[in-house]
């Protein structure tokens, strides 16, 4: 099964049962958790968007006691959410990346002025 990490767009291979935790670690993506998988700390939240949710696995009662109505609308926690199909996911933007990006696009905009 074939796991895409967007906004990377890297793919990786994966048998099912491999949460998304484990399978975007394995294609050297970063998803930051500080509860070693537990449910716990809710850093590792992802989008799953349309109708991909159906190539996870359910959301559990952990994860549902965590996420509350985000289940719904496509979130998942990477610790938690196992892969049964092909699925494509959101991995959201680390904040100082997303920062620094930000930064240098505001600069290009200041010298394109010039």
């Amino acid at each position: 099964m074939k796991v895409t990490f967007l906004p990377s767009g890297k793919q990786i291979e994966v048998k099912a049962g491999v949460t998304l935790l484990q399978a975007s670690r394995l294609a050297g993506i970063s998803i930051p958790t500080r509860c070693g998988g537990k449910a716990g700390c809710m850093m590792c939240k992802v989008e799953v968007p349309g109708g991909e949710g159906c190539h996870l696995s359910k959301p559990g009662r952990a994860e549902r006691n965590k996420l509350g109505a985000w289940v719904d609308q496509g979130t998942r926690l990477a610790c938690q959410a196992t892969v049964q199909g092909s699925v494509t996911v959101q991995v959201p933007e680390d904040k100082l990346k997303a920062a620094i990006r930000k930064q240098l696009e505001r600069q290009a905009e200041e010298d394109n002025l010039w």
